[in-house]
């Protein structure tokens, strides 16, 4: 597995980065919050050995997260309420191999 890194300072700038990145894809997109470090894997290549993990050292609690982008600002929300709007699920998981090996290489 090789994987690259993109670090952010901030979650917002995280954020901005994959909900410009995605946004064809689609409004809700999933975000680990893992070891210190908020994180989100992009795959570089179809047989999935190639990573591209983009993170910001910072926590988020589980939960949804709502994303303006022109005020370059989250809060966390209770539902998924309005399509201008991007989301992100930021699950904890318990363990993450991808991200212990990637952790290991910064």
């Amino acid at each position: 597995m090789n994987v690259e890194y993109e670090e952010f300072e901030s979650i917002e700038d995280l954020f901005m980065f994959l909900a410009t990145a995605a946004a064809p894809l689609k409004n809700t997109m999933p975000v680990n919050s893992y070891k210190g470090h908020t994180m989100s894997f992009i795959p570089l290549s179809q047989n999935n050995e190639r990573y591209l993990m983009v993170y910001a050292k910072a926590t988020l609690e589980p939960g949804i997260y709502e994303f303006d982008v022109s005020a370059k600002a989250y809060r966390q929300v209770g539902s998924i309420e309005r399509a201008d709007k991007v989301y992100f699920v930021v699950l904890t998981p318990k363990r993450n191999t991808i991200a212990d090996k990637a952790l290991e290489s910064i």
